[in-house]
């Protein structure tokens, strides 16, 4: 079962076209004017930087980006299409840096990897550290969806028809651990692929206090990258951290 130290691994070889087909690519602009305002001509460290979906065009829009990925296939994948981010292999929830940044973020919930709520407070510490004094944070989470668990236990969802990839969720909910234990089958022509993750999901409420306890405050929360505003029937939220100011 995947958790954040095989997700890499297992996700690399087809990352790029599972992240197109989610609506992930089509986002970047917006994702990455969202930074911008915050860091422009400054620096950013990103998170489980991947394949570089979102570091490379923030790169190329002058902002020093790093970034940190537990994964080696995933930063082959961001050193073939760029040589301009340092990036090193390493556990985002332990992490240590000299440098000191204006930005430091985690996308697509890859923040719930961390399979522990201690492993979880970990990464939020070391953000906080690797933040200048003007610094921010910001997560994106998705919202915690468990109605459609039979008897809280197990589901099986659609996750994407089109006319040639059927991607289904077939998840194990463990309530009082916060845990979702899934496996993706995803059909395309022939090929079925089989993709195993564990998260440990964080509604918003909690992820607050977490980072209080590392001596962070909210700033701000969006619904989404364009600053819609976070309601009842979002589906995800981004959220925006500075250092405590008590």
């Amino acid at each position: 079962m995947s958790d954040e130290f095989t997700y890499g691994e297992i996700y690399a070889p087809i990352y790029e076209e599972y992240t197109a087909i989610q609506g992930k690519v089509a986002e970047v602009d917006e994702t990455v004017a969202f930074f911008e305002r915050y860091c422009s001509g400054g620096s950013a460290l990103e998170l489980g930087i991947g394949d570089g979906r979102v570091a490379v065009p923030l790169s190329e829009r002058g902002v020093k980006v790093e970034g940190i990925d537990n994964s080696c296939s995933m930063l082959k994948l961001l050193a073939k299409r760029t040589d301009l981010i340092k990036a090193w292999q390493g556990d985002i929830a332990n992490f240590r840096s000299e440098q000191r940044y204006d930005v430091v973020y985690c996308v697509y919930s890859t923040f719930t990897l961390l399979f522990t709520r201690e492993a979880q407070i970990a990464c939020l510490r070391s953000a906080a550290e690797a933040l200048d004094d003007k610094g921010i944070l910001v997560i994106e989470l998705g919202v915690p969806t468990l109605d459609a668990f039979a008897r809280g236990q197990k589901t099986t969802g659609v996750r994407l028809v089109d006319h040639e990839n059927t991607i289904l969720d077939v998840a194990v909910h463990d309530p009082l651990n916060q845990s979702l234990v899934s496996t993706l089958l995803w059909f395309s022509g022939t090929s079925v692929r089989r993709l195993p993750q564990r998260i440990r999901y964080v509604y918003h409420q909690e992820l607050d206090t977490m980072a209080e306890c590392v001596g962070l405050e909210l700033a701000e929360r969006w619904g989404d990258w364009a600053r819609g505003a976070f309601i009842e029937g979002s589906k995800r939220h981004i959220s925006v951290y500075r250092r405590s100011s008590r």
